[in-house]
């Protein structure tokens, strides 16, 4: 089989790390809300391609993450005025009861970032070590300079985009595209220790992090929606390679936006509609076969009549067969 890879923006033959088996890391929810149907893509194109791999006689180590810290989080669990563990609890929960009724397959592992701390920080003094990061008061940023290959994921020269970083310039940095893996902490935040003082990981740094973890510096396949090609999974390759000189990942993977009205579905844009209020109206296998309506790196436009569209042709399917 070929599998478009981002990386190298072709299709190429998939031959594996290791005969008969696949690794897998696919970008998974941040868990302070339900997620969207936007989202709900991404895990459906993904949960087809794992099943697709398994129905080859692969066997399929899948790892679907939850970031569970982040301002996102912090800022909500402040809100109710629960702890950040409280809310990725609740939402984990939701997320399992969404994706079961979307019928999509559990991973392998689920894993949280707050129980990899020890290896983040583990992974941050390696980098600084080898002298791909720099602590300024308790922060420590990657410095993309000195990663030579900054940009090679989405096709991005580092100038244009050191050019296109200086309207908000923090000053601390060395560059203005470097970025943050771990922060100092600040008052009502959550915070671990760490050789810089207590504080938490940056977003990169937690999948990578896992990923090596649980399934090797070098992985198959790396996978989320379109959005996260920058700067989440540039930033990804960039410490990771920095950190083992070896290859990330042999493939990328993206699946493009849900729109509504032509605008990304997200929840920035209040134009989402969750999971949980589509199944209320529409069987897992409608949602499915609308999802699967455009080939998965085409946008797909989010409307009402499609989705009628999808069930009456599932009924004319399912009564053909009967």
């Amino acid at each position: 089989m070929k599998i478009y890879n981002t990386l190298t923006r072709k299709k190429e033959e998939f031959i594996p790390l290791k005969a008969g088996e696949v690794s897998m890391y696919v970008c998974g929810p941040t868990v302070y809300n339900f997620f969207h149907i936007g989202n709900a893509r991404t895990f459906l194109v993904f949960d087809a391609v794992r099943r697709y791999f398994e129905y080859r006689g692969y066997k399929v180590n899948f790892v679907q993450n939850f970031t569970d810290i982040d301002d996102k989080m912090i800022n909500k669990a402040n809100d109710e005025k629960i702890t950040v563990r409280e809310l990725g609890d609740r939402f984990i929960k939701e997320y399992y009861q969404d994706a079961d009724g979307l019928n999509i397959e559990r991973a392998t592992v689920n894993p949280r970032a707050t129980e990899f701390m020890e290896e983040i920080v583990s992974f941050v003094k390696d980098l600084v070590d080898k002298g791909f990061a720099y602590e300024v008061n308790g922060d420590v940023y990657f410095s993309t300079k000195r990663f030579e290959e900054y940009g090679k994921l989405s096709g991005q020269n580092l100038e244009d985009l050191q050019a296109g970083a200086r309207i908000n310039v923090d000053e601390r940095k060395n560059d203005p595209m470097d970025f943050a893996i771990w922060k100092a902490k600040k008052p009502n935040e959550p915070a671990w220790q760490s050789p810089w003082g207590e504080g938490r990981p940056g977003w990169h740094i937690e999948c990578s992090c896992m990923a090596h973890k649980l399934l090797g510096e070098t992985i198959d396949i790396h996978a989320g929606g379109s959005d996260l090609v920058f700067p989440h999974h540039e930033n990804e390759i960039a410490q990771s390679e920095a950190r083992t000189g070896k290859p990330f990942a042999k493939y990328w993977m993206h699946s493009a936006y849900l729109n509504v009205n032509n605008q990304k579905m997200g929840k920035s844009l209040n134009n989402f509609f969750t999971a949980r209020e589509i199944l209320a109206n529409y069987s897992a296998d409608v949602v499915r076969l609308f999802m699967f309506s455009a080939q998965y790196r085409t946008q797909l436009n989010y409307s009402v009549d499609l989705l009628d569209s999808a069930k009456a042709s599932l009924e004319r399917f399912t009564n053909a067969i009967a």
